[in-house]
């Protein structure tokens, strides 16, 4: 196996010429699904697939090995972690609405407000889209908490977002998030709905003026996508409105609905149905909609996804630590819904969120054969591309995208190897992504990136988080110390 690929390779960059890759294992696209392709030859030339299959016949430029490894297609996240991660605060510290996860109406009468710089809020981006390549994931829909904003994203952090993208080689599809609305905590476990109409239809029109500003920038790896923030906080005239302007800007639209018990006691408060049910009464259900989660989506609501062409983003790891989960995986497929994963919390691990897909499904059938490692590979890559409406990535086949994410077969603890789709499902994890091209250049080779040094950055975020979670009180149920909100799982000796 070559070891020194700097002869070859240089990040930021794409390979001089016609450049042939080769492995142990190909996964390549053929007849309409994944092949695998034993000591199979990938050929990628400036940005663009050539050749994935069995043998290249062509001259090329210069023949690069990866021996015991997996040219994948990259990986696609719908709904990537772009901040740091608070939603890991409440994991062991429940109720949620008693740790921060919802304003009480003491703070918002004093008002809300930003509790981080704007250059925090670039340094986030930047940092978790490097850990997004790191993972193997070439393509990225962003996604980040609201409940330390002051009230929504600023189009600054996404101008920043977009060009963190571009240095690190990332394919995006985003836009700024809003929201006509929030949730409001008046009694424990009792919550109320303040909405500001103008405020949300602001946030539209900035997030329309991003996109018509931003999309294809970078060689084209920056993509409009629209992205209201959950439905519970969207009124009736924001949503028409932005599946309106999607249609004009012929871009996909990411909306959270069922997805918690809280949001489907507010939709039936305020509307008398669940949130799918009362988006398809107003006709707002359409294939630009990508839901994710849909872990509280009733047999009824599967159904007008399925009907409507709706897309599912499967963020299994995230849902079962809250002890929720799709049901299932396998029904919704089974009704003709397209499934696209996502990882939605740190770490941004699709394998390990695959391998969770694969156990909470067959635990919800409560059947052994209820999905196959391969279905969820499907779902991570060629799912992803059909939600964002593309079919030149998730796959490697002539005219495709060069995204690609090569991940090692040869770790010690994923011995011993079988077929390795399931290898990977079973043992692996995103440490074992050894390269990672996106768009033909290399973004990522031996936990190695072009534009940010990893090492110091995880410091520089660990240290930014703290200084978060010092302002918790100010924002929390009854203003209780940072101690009594966030214990510690065994009592500290000192």
């Amino acid at each position: 196996m070559t070891s020194d690929f700097s002869q070859y390779l240089t990040l930021g960059k794409r390979p001089e010429g016609r450049t042939l890759m080769c492995a142990e294992w190909l996964l390549a696209y053929r007849d309409d699904s994944h092949h695998l392709v034993p000591n199979g030859e990938l050929v990628i030339e400036q940005g663009e697939v050539i050749y994935a299959g069995p043998h290249f016949h062509g001259e090329v430029t210069q023949r690069i090995d990866f021996g015991k490894a997996l040219i994948s297609p990259g990986l696609i996240d719908l709904d990537a972690l772009s901040d740091l991660d608070t939603y890991l605060l409440v994991t062991d510290n429940q109720p949620g609405w008693a740790k921060g996860r919802i304003w009480p109406r003491s703070y918002v009468e004093r008002g809300p407000y930003e509790m981080y710089t704007p250059e925090e809020l670039a340094f986030q981006k930047r940092f978790a889209f490097g850990l997004l390549l790191l993972n193997g994931i070439t393509t990225a829909a962003p996604i980040a908490s609201l409940y330390y904003r002051e009230w929504a994203e600023t189009v600054a952090e996404f101008d920043a977002a977009s060009d963190a993208a571009g240095d690190l080689g990332l394919r995006v599809f985003l836009s700024p998030a809003y929201r006509s609305g929030s949730m409001v905590l008046v009694e424990p476990g009792q919550f109320d709905s303040s909405f500001d109409e103008t405020r949300g239809l602001r946030g539209l029109e900035d997030a329309i003026a991003f996109i018509e500003r931003q999309h294809g920038r970078h060689g084209g790896l920056v993509n409009g996508m629209l992205a209201p923030d959950r439905v519970e906080t969207c009124t009736l005239p924001l949503l028409q409105r932005t599946m309106a302007a999607a249609q004009d800007l012929d871009c996909r639209v990411r909306l959270h609905m069922a997805q918690g018990a809280m949001e489907l006691a507010t939709m039936r408060k305020l509307h008398g149905v669940t949130a799918p049910q009362w988006l398809k009464d107003n006709r707002l259900l359409s294939e630009r909609l990508i839901a994710p989660h849909a872990t509280y989506a009733t047999a009824s609501d599967l159904r007008l996804y399925a009907e409507n062409g709706v897309s599912i983003a499967h963020s299994p790891l995230v849902s079962a630590r809250m002890g929720s989960t799709l049901n299932s995986f396998s029904a919704c497929r089974n009704l003709g819904i397209n499934v696209g994963m996502a990882t939605d919390t740190a770490p941004p691990d699709m394998l390990m969120n695959l391998l969770i897909a694969l156990i909470t499904c067959r635990v919800s059938e409560k059947n052994s054969d209820a999905v196959r490692s391969a279905e969820l590979f499907d779902a991570a890559t060629l799912g992803g591309a059909r939600a964002l409406g593309r079919t030149d990535i998730g796959r490697l086949a002539p005219r495709a995208r060069a995204d690609i994410s090569i991940f090692r077969l040869d770790d010690l603890y994923m011995t011993p190897s079988v077929d390795p789709i399931t290898t990977l499902l079973t043992g692996g994890s995103g440490k074992v992504t050894q390269a990672v091209f996106v768009d033909g250049r290399l973004s990522m080779l031996e936990g190695k990136l072009v534009g940010i040094d990893m090492i110091a950055a995880r410091h520089q975020a660990q240290r930014q988080f703290d200084r978060l979670i010092e302002k918790y009180p100010d924002r929390s149920w009854r203003h209780r110390t940072v101690e009594e909100l966030f214990p510690s799982s065994y009592p500290i000796w000192k």
